[in-house]
C-alpha cells in the first residue's frame, strides 16, 4: 500500500509541476497556444461591441453626441458605428502585425510580446477602440472604402480554405470506400451519393418554390438553373471514363454549392416579390436569433482557423522543423484577425455604408447575395480543376518523355 501510495503521490507531484510550468509559462508570456484563445476573445469581444452599436446604439450611446467625430450622434452609430469599431480593432491586429511578423524562434523579444505584456495590450485595444470614435466621417468612409477589398481577400482565403478542407475529405472519403473490398461499403457510398443527388435536387425544386414564384424573377431563376447545369456538369465531369471519380464526389459538393445559392438568395433584401422568405422572417423571433449568433461564432471560428493555418499557404517547405521553433506563424496570424475585423463589419452593413440593417441580420443585402453566388462558381472551378489537373498533368510528363 506505501508502495501504490507513493507511485500516487509521485504521479500527482509530477502533474502538479507541470500544471504550475504551463501556469507559470502563460504568466511570464511563453506559451504562444493560450495566447491564441486570448486574441480569439479580444476578436469576439470587439465584433459584439461593432454589432452593438449597428442595433443597440442609438438607445444606450446618447452621450456620444459630445464626441467631435459623432455630429448628432448619427455618424458614430449604425453603418459608420461598426466601421468605427472595426476600425479600432484593425488597427490592433495590424500592429501587432507589424510587430511580430517574421519571428521564427521561442523566447526571443517577439516571441514574448507576443504571449505576454497583456495588461499593456488590453490597454492599447481599448485605446484603438475609443480612438475611432474621435475621427471625422471622412476618414471612416476612406476605412469603408479599403474594408471592402480587404474583406474580399480574406472571403477569398476563407472559401479556399473551406473548399481544400470539404474536397481533400470527399476525395479521402471516396477513395477509402473504392479501396475496400466490402460490398456492404460500396453499398452505404452508392447509397449516400443517390441521397446527395436526391437532396440537391429537392433543394433546387424548394427554391424555385420558394424564390422564384413568378416568371419576372429573372435573376433567382438564373441563380438556380445555372446552381443545376454546374451540378450537371461536376457529374458529367466526375463520371468521365479519363477521371472516374463516381457519383460520391460531385453529390457531397452538389450539397456545398446547393447551399451556397440558397444562402445566396436568401441574402437579399426584402421587399421584393420574389423573396417570400424574407418578407416572412420580417419579425425577429428565437430562430433568427440563434441563427445570427450561430453566424458570429461560426465567422470567429473561420478567422480563428485561419489564423494558425498558415503553412496552408506555403508552396515549399523545405525547412527542418526544431523544437524552438513557433509553433504558427504569429505574423499570419494577426494579418488574418486584421483582415477578419474588415470582413466581418461588411457582413454587419450588408456591404454597403448606405443601407440599414435590420436587428440580428447578418450578411444582407445585394452584395452579399453577388459575393456569395461568385463563391459558388469559383468553388466549382476549384473542384473541376482539382479533377482534371492530374490528367492535364499526367498527358504533358507522357508528351515529354515520348
Amino acid at each position: 500500500m506505501e508502495e501504490g501510495g507513493s507511485a500516487g503521490n509521485y504521479q500527482w507531484s509530477g502533474l502538479k509541476v507541470k500544471v504550475d510550468s504551463w501556469f507559470s509559462q502563460f504568466r511570464n508570456g511563453s506559451n504562444p497556444w493560450m495566447a491564441r484563445y486570448v486574441y480569439g476573445f479580444m476578436f469576439l469581444i470587439a465584433n459584439l461591441m461593432a454589432w452593438a452599436v449597428r442595433d443597440y446604439g442609438s438607445s444606450v450611446l446618447t452621450e456620444m453626441e459630445r464626441l467631435k467625430g459623432c455630429h448628432g450622434v448619427k455618424d458614430c452609430l449604425g453603418a459608420e458605428g461598426v466601421l468605427r469599431v472595426s476600425l479600432g480593432c484593425f488597427l490592433f491586429y495590424f500592429t501587432m502585425f507589424l510587430s511580430t511578423i517574421g519571428t521564427s524562434k521561442l523566447n526571443e523579444p517577439r516571441d514574448l510580446w507576443q504571449s505576454g505584456w497583456w495588461s499593456a495590450k488590453i490597454v492599447m485595444w481599448v485605446s484603438f477602440i475609443i480612438i475611432p470614435f474621435v475621427l471625422p466621417a471622412k476618414i471612416i468612409q476612406l476605412y469603408g472604402e479599403i474594408a471592402h477589398f480587404g474583406a474580399g481577400y480574406d472571403s477569398m482565403v476563407f472559401l479556399l480554405i473551406q473548399l481544400i478542407s470539404i474536397i481533400s475529405f470527399i476525395k479521402w472519403l471516396n477513395d477509402w470506400c473504392q479501396s475496400t473490398k466490402s460490398e456492404r461499403c460500396r453499398i452505404y457510398v452508392t447509397l449516400l451519393a443517390i441521397t446527395a443527388h436526391v437532396v440537391c435536387l429537392v433543394g433546387i425544386i424548394l427554391m424555385y418554390i420558394w424564390y422564384a414564384p413568378e416568371p419576372t424573377c429573372l435573376l433567382n431563376i438564373f441563380f438556380i438553373t445555372w446552381t443545376l447545369v454546374l451540378l450537371q456538369l461536376m457529374t458529367s465531369v466526375s463520371l468521365h471514363p479519363n477521371v472516374n471519380a463516381g457519383i460520391l464526389t460531385p453529390g457531397l459538393m452538389g450539397l456545398y454549392i446547393v447551399f451556397i445559392c440558397w444562402f445566396a438568395i436568401r441574402s437579399e433584401p426584402a421587399g421584393t416579390s420574389c423573396n417570400k422568405k424574407a418578407e416572412d422572417s420580417t419579425k425577429t423571433d428565437w430562430l433568427t436569433i440563434i441563427s445570427f449568433v450561430i453566424a458570429v461564432l461560426a465567422m470567429v471560428i473561420a478567422t480563428f482557423s485561419t489564423g494558425i493555418d498558415s503553412k496552408c499557404f506555403k508552396f515549399r517547405n523545405d525547412e527542418t522543423e526544431s523544437e524552438d521553433d513557433v509553433p504558427y506563424g504569429y505574423g499570419f496570424f494577426h494579418f488574418v484577425f486584421a483582415t477578419g475585423a474588415m470582413y466581418f463589419a461588411m457582413l454587419l452593413i450588408g456591404w454597403n455604408t448606405h443601407q440599414s440593417m435590420k436587428k440580428f441580420t447578418l450578411d444582407v443585402g445585394w452584395a452579399s447575395t453577388w459575393v456569395r453566388i461568385v463563391n459558388e462558381w469559383i468553388a466549382v472551378c476549384v473542384y473541376l480543376w482539382m479533377l482534371v489537373a492530374p490528367i492535364i498533368w499526367k498527358s504533358r510528363q507522357t508528351a515529354e518523355s515520348a
